[in-house]
């Protein structure tokens, strides 16, 4: 069994020339994808198993990442059902030179644990053992949309 600390991954994309739209951004279906990369490894860390997206639950663009910039996306996972795994994801734009960061997109996801015929399997219970867990946890819930 895992913890939410256990799951937690940070990753980094630089922003090229080919990953932008007309405004020199990063188009937001190249975050979207960066984000789903990065939530599978969260949901397969605490799975054990292939995870597949099933839903996104909200994905709110709150601000662009400029080209040149570096896209970071942070996940973990807050809570696992019997097949499935909800990830908290969150994107930034951050600084190559000075590394300021700030929130630029927020979503949860929802991976369901398959096996080799793509039928989902149970996962195991999630464990909140520290402090840093159960903030994570915490936020998590606290901003999660109905599902």
């Amino acid at each position: 069994m895992s913890t939410v600390s256990d799951t937690y991954i940070e990753n980094r994309q630089r922003v090229q020339p080919t990953d932008t739209n007309n405004y020199a951004s990063a188009h937001g279906g190249n975050v979207v994808k960066w984000m789903d990369e990065v939530g599978a490894m969260s949901a397969m860390r605490h799975a054990g198993e292939t995870c597949v997206t099933a839903r996104i639950e909200g994905l709110d663009f709150e601000r662009p990442v400029p080209q040149g910039d570096i896209c970071v996306v942070e996940s973990y996972v807050y809570e696992a059902g019997r097949t499935s795994v909800r990830v908290r994801l969150r994107a930034y734009r951050e600084s190559p030179r000075s590394g300021e960061r700030e929130r630029t997109t927020d979503s949860y996801f929802v991976f369901v644990a398959v096996d080799e015929s793509n039928t989902p399997v149970e996962v195991p219970e999630l464990q909140v053992g520290t402090e840093r867990c159960r903030r994570l946890r915490e936020e998590a819930l606290e901003g999660a949309p109905d599902g």
